[in-house]
């Protein structure tokens, strides 16, 4: 039970992890939370087969810590964000729990926590596990009453009125809902704006029988290519939750850090943060017309920094994308995509900017196996040995170590990080040539494994 206790979240196995017993106490212990600012709680839960049941346990939870619950029903994730921000007959939920296991197998589920319009996350997670594990024995009767209300009626409605400037628009657009939750909400904007697209997979589906939702892995997005091929221009491709985003043109698939700087041309001196995974490209070009900070990866970490400095827009490389300019700033897959065909709309030719970005040569996000008591354990011994680097490193301009470290060489960089939410050392290369990056990366898992013989 310790483990489902995440840094931005909680997660772990239906009926073994997740059961009629934790999942009453957890609901129990974040009503607690809850009312320490107000009575009520928005739930809402993504497609997997067992997110009704633990809705219902979990609403017992908050019952009996007399915290109201609105039930929102079947819902993308940036729904539940959003009715943290809305009234619904007088009432403004005091926090929102979104279940969902998101892009992971099917058998995982998890609780994604909003509290007082701030994500709920690391020290206030690991207080809340000290407290439920002293209280494992405390027994909550079964009380599901709530009060249903329209939430996802009125992010459409919100969306589409934003965006109505984007009815009609003359582009063929392909969507690949993986069989998660997007298409519950993206369908009906799309109809509502009267929009060209086709849809792949928008039925809600738990056992994902078409792919699995994580819009990272080129395999799952093999489908919505081939309908690129032909007559489609755009395609967009979700995690199973709505708050991750991929998009693909004809010629690229678009990481996230590459799409902040095409958000960022359209906005006047932003502010935009990104974490230690993203291209220098992306620092460089966006402080050529504003503000780019560095800083940990995590969309909770986002969120809150986001906050913190008046953001206009965060991204991670995996396809989180939050909006402060126009919009609240959490990470919404849906919203980015209408953000996307507004830049089309306005005659942005996305593969031209793309192509117009100084050359980088990158690697994916490479996972190294460890522990989870050992994976912080061999961080601090990389940072011990980095003191005074080995002769095998290349010359070293700069450390950054606000989240693992990202070692800044003469012609690229290399990032090793503690991953925190799987058992792994989390690395990602990138250099000005394809030499250069094979240099870095061979010395720094050289480094990694220096580290793994000290233990």
């Amino acid at each position: 039970m310790y483990n489902i206790f995440r840094e931005y979240d909680i997660r772990g196995i239906y009926d073994k992890e997740l059961n009629e017993k934790s999942v009453k106490l957890l609901g129990y212990l974040l009503g607690v939370e809850v009312k320490k600012v107000g009575d009520y709680v928005a739930i809402g839960y993504d497609a997997r087969v067992h997110s009704p049941i633990l809705k219902e346990y979990l609403t017992s939870g908050f019952n009996k810590a007399g915290v109201k619950v609105l039930d929102m029903g079947l819902v993308a994730t940036p729904v539940a964000y959003f009715a943290n921000y809305e009234e619904f007959n007088g009432i403004t939920p005091s926090g929102s729990v979104m279940i969902t296991g998101s892009h992971n197998p099917k058998e995982y589920n998890g609780f994604k926590i909003t509290i007082d319009k701030k994500p709920f996350f690391g020290s206030d997670i690991y207080r809340l596990r000290d407290e439920f594990l002293k209280m494992e024995d405390f027994v909550i009767e079964d009380n599901t009453s709530c009060i249903k209300i329209p939430a996802k009626k009125r992010y459409i409605d919100y969306l589409t009125k934003e965006f109505e400037h984007l009815k009609g628009m003359d582009v063929k657009i392909v969507v690949d809902g993986g069989n998660g939750v997007a298409g519950v909400v993206l369908e009906p904007i799309l109809n509502n704006l009267e929009l060209n697209y086709k849809g792949l997979y928008l039925e809600p589906n738990g056992e994902f029988p078409n792919h699995h939702p994580d819009p990272t892995i080129e395999e799952n997005l093999k489908d919505i290519k081939e309908y690129l091929k032909d007559e489609y221009e755009i395609g967009f491709a979700y995690d199973g939750d709505a708050d991750r985003i991929a998009v693909l043109t004809k010629k690229h698939n678009i990481k996230g850090d590459i799409l902040a700087i095409l958000f960022a041309k359209n906005m006047k001196r932003p502010i935009v943060i990104g974490e230690v995974k993203c291209s220098s490209v992306m620092y460089d070009e966006i402080n050529k017309i504003g503000k780019a900070v560095m800083y940990k990866t995590g969309h909770s970490n986002l969120k809150v920094k986001m906050k913190e400095l008046g953001a206009d827009l965060a991204a991670e490389v995996s396809g989180h994308i939050f909006f402060g300019d126009r919009y609240f700033g959490y990470d919404d897959a849906i919203y980015a995509t209408l953000r996307v065909l507004e830049l089309l709309k306005n005659g942005m030719d996305l593969d031209k900017e793309i192509e117009s970005l100084p050359k980088v040569y990158s690697t994916e996000e490479i996972k190294i196996k460890t522990s989870e008591d050992k994976k912080f354990e061999l961080m601090e011994w990389i940072k011990e040995i980095l003191k005074h680097p080995p002769l095998y490193l290349p010359k070293i301009k700069n450390i950054i170590s606000i989240d693992g470290v990202r070692i800044n060489f003469e012609n690229g960089w290399g990032l090793i990080r503690a991953s925190n939410t799987t058992p792994v050392l989390v690395t990602r290369f990138e250099a000005k040539t394809k030499e250069d990056l094979e240099r870095y990366q061979k010395a720094l898992v050289k480094l990694i494994n220096t580290a793994k013989e000290s233990l």
